[in-house]
């Protein structure tokens, strides 16, 4: 019987996927193996009839260039007794390829042991997606999809600072990240944003709406004194990862709350919120300003990959065969600065709690310490000038917000 490949996405899509595939298969193909796509994550590979979709090269050489991912995705986690042989056995699988954050990652790990302890030798390889840039790779490695994401939000992003620009207008932009702000620092920064505002600036005080919303309004005090009537201010939705959940309850949002209480912060445009409460402040203070609430979230998660992502994920899907054929297993394929690829494994990331912490943007750089002070907001030397819109310019002071000063 023909030995195959199998190959499953789990979580949600990033720029690169189908490349990893395509990539995947067609090296595989090339030395005999059947490769089969697995439709909806792990719920369709221990199911008891799984939706496949077998790959000739015609299949595979379509979908290299495109957005998405032709195995339907699902975030689907099993239990361990769900674990089951039928489909491993029937195609007689040797290397189950994931693509996928860390909880795919160790699912596999799981899985292929299970295989291992019903006497059946499977081999597992797994490619770290993830456009929030925010795994711990070597060399701080770029993470597939996340400079094509981020491409595609700098589009976007121009055109609504021109949209400011030419109605004399405040955007108020929130981007994806749920634990870490690169996409939005590298997104506001190549903007050239008046504001921007991530999880790692607060690593002196705790987050709270109130601080979110000043920050914002420091921006728009400093814009008006240099005679700015506009501005584009881009909020990471992580601030909200690290924010109390009691200050999420009591911030006058109407959230829908899960089985266990929690607000499902999934079903709401963080954009929307910020903006709001913006709003509200505004007219609290007297300050006409015009703003409104744009989000930056499915739109950059099936771009088609730009031409980094297209030869970083060949690369990694060439990189799975090479890792495959020294025989390794239970590993993630990595390429360092200089184009090699190693394996590393789940245990060289994992803290003491057995958590991968995420790779976070490094606030005391030189990269982010001059695009922060290339930021507009008030400073102590503003005070006056700010007086003619505020009474209390200090509570606006962008550094005392964050205790930097």
């Amino acid at each position: 019987m023909k030995k195959s490949v199998a190959i499953m996405c789990g979580g949600g899509p990033a720029p690169g996927i189908n490349t990893v595939i395509s990539t995947v298969a067609k090296t595989f193909m090339k030395d005999g193996y059947e490769v089969i796509g697995v439709h909806h994550g792990y719920q369709g590979l221990l199911s008891e009839n799984p939706v496949l979709e077998i790959f000739d090269f015609h299949r595979a050489d379509r979908i290299f260039s495109r957005g998405g991912s032709s195995p339907i995705m699902s975030r689907f986690k099993p239990k361990d007794s769900d674990f089951k042989v039928d489909f491993f056995k029937k195609n007689n699988v040797k290397l189950l390829v994931t693509i996928g954050g860390d909880d795919t990652a160790s699912t596999a790990n799981r899985l292929t042991k299970y295989l291992k302890s019903e006497a059946l030798d499977v081999r597992h390889i797994h490619v770290p997606k993830t456009i929030d840039n925010d795994l711990p790779l070597p060399d701080r490695n770029p993470t597939f999809g996340f400079h094509t994401a981020k491409d595609e939000g700098v589009r976007i992003g121009n055109t609504v600072y021109e949209d400011a620009r030419t109605s004399e207008n405040w955007f108020v932009m929130s981007a994806m990240g749920r634990s870490a702000g690169h996409l939005a620092f590298g997104i506001a920064s190549a903007c050239h944003f008046q504001m921007v505002i991530i999880p790692e600036m607060f690593n002196k005080t705790t987050i709270t709406f109130e601080k979110l919303t000043n920050m914002i309004i420091s921006s728009i005090i400093k814009c008006k004194i240099m005679g700015l009537e506009y501005g584009v201010a881009l909020i990471s939705e992580g601030v909200f990862h690290f924010m109390e959940e009691e200050e999420i309850i009591n911030s006058g949002i109407n959230f829908t709350y899960d089985d266990h209480g929690h607000p499902e912060l999934g079903n709401v445009s963080k954009s929307h919120i910020f903006n709001y409460l913006l709003q509200i402040k505004l007219k609290e203070i007297g300050l006409d300003i015009k703003s409104r609430p744009v989000e930056l979230g499915y739109e950059l998660r099936c771009c088609n990959p730009i031409a980094f992502d297209l030869t970083l994920c060949t690369l990694l899907g060439i990189g799975v065969k090479k890792l495959f054929d020294q025989g390794a297993t239970g590993c993630i394929v990595s390429a360092n600065s200089r184009g090699d690829i190693t394996p590393l494994y789940l245990k060289d990331f994992e803290d003491e709690n057995g958590k991968i912490p995420p790779r976070l943007v490094d606030i005391n750089s030189d990269m982010a310490q001059l695009f922060i002070e290339n930021l507009f907001f008030l400073k102590e030397k503003d005070y006056e000038n700010a007086k003619k819109y505020v009474t209390n310019p200090e509570a606006y002071d962008f550094k005392k917000i964050l205790n930097w000063s």
